[in-house]
């Protein structure tokens, strides 16, 4: 167990009032540290990270700060960021798995989406968003911890990196892990009968070597995602397959939402861009405060 050396706290104190802030150390950080005499440590150096992955801190009910305005990081130096989704219990929802894309995308990270519970899928739904996505250029993998299909994929996919799992609470997270790397032994969760959402297992981030060189972090299942940082200019970089379009616009300006001789709405017009994915953008696009600067 380490401590944080109180020159880290007092930094993060001064920053702590300013509307924009990023946590100072957090699950994946390189640390240096020093042993105590009782056997603890205390962390003494934070080094510079590769990457890192947030999304908007929660509102809290009575705080005193708008909580849309500030960053909550959710791990660091990271290779890979595992989307969990599912079929069913809970259904699946590619808004919310867009918006976990674009946070994705805004970090520069490889995003690898999983679609679990596929042993649920009695229609085909399953195979219909594989295409989807895949046809946009993500990888994509279908996943059951009941038959065994697509668990040896994703572990191929993992392997000799560090990966972070996350999801929503529900989507089987930790059965998939504990499949792969049954040494991790996590708590299963029950999807709530009134609600039809998960319940939450992990209640912290946590990275665990599994296996010489492969790494995983585990994150507590969420109920809501906003990707932080982005202004609606920068948006429709992060949904990949408006790239070959939006250059062709007709003002260096547009947002791609009602200007004329827009050429992302004409890609959409034509089919060539989901329409699915581009009520997705236009979601989140309504989401991004006018009066922040970034």
């Amino acid at each position: 167990m380490c401590s944080i050396r109180g020159k880290f706290k007092k930094d993060f104190e001064l920053k702590k009032d300013k509307l924009y802030y990023t946590d100072f150390i957090t699950v994946g950080d390189s640390v240096g540290f020093e042993y105590n005499q009782d056997g603890s440590g205390v962390i003494t150096k934070v080094k510079e990270r590769k990457n890192h992955l947030s999304r908007k801190l929660p509102k809290v009910r009575g705080a005193s700060y708008r909580g849309e305005r500030l960053e909550q990081v959710i791990a660091a130096n990271i290779d890979n960021v595992v989307i969990l989704t599912s079929v069913h219990q809970p259904e699946f929802n590619n808004r919310v798995l867009d918006r976990f894309l674009v946070s994705v995308e805004s970090s520069h990270l490889n995003a690898i989406i999983v679609l679990n519970k596929i042993d649920l899928d009695n229609s085909g739904t399953s195979e219909q968003w594989q295409k989807l996505y895949e046809d946009i250029g993500y990888k994509i993998i279908l996943t059951s911890t009941k038959t065994g299909e697509g668990i040896e994929s994703l572990r191929n996919e993992i392997l000799k990196s560090k990966s972070l799992f996350w999801g929503q609470s529900g989507v089987g997270k930790s059965s998939l892990l504990n499949l792969i790397f049954p040494q991790l032994s996590f708590k299963i969760g029950e999807i709530s009968k009134f609600s039809s959402k998960g319940t939450h297992t992990t209640v912290t981030s946590v990275l665990k070597k599994v296996e010489d060189n492969t790494f995983i972090i585990d994150t507590p299942g969420i109920r809501e995602i906003d990707p932080y940082g982005i202004r609606k200019e920068d948006l429709c970089h992060y949904f990949i397959e408006f790239g070959k379009f939006i250059n062709e616009c007709k003002f260096n300006t547009c947002t791609h939402h009602h200007e004329p001789g827009c050429e992302v709405i004409k890609a959409v017009e034509k089919g060539l861009i989901i329409k699915q994915r581009y009520e997705s953008y236009l979601r989140i696009l309504d989401t991004i405060e006018d009066d922040i600067n970034f």
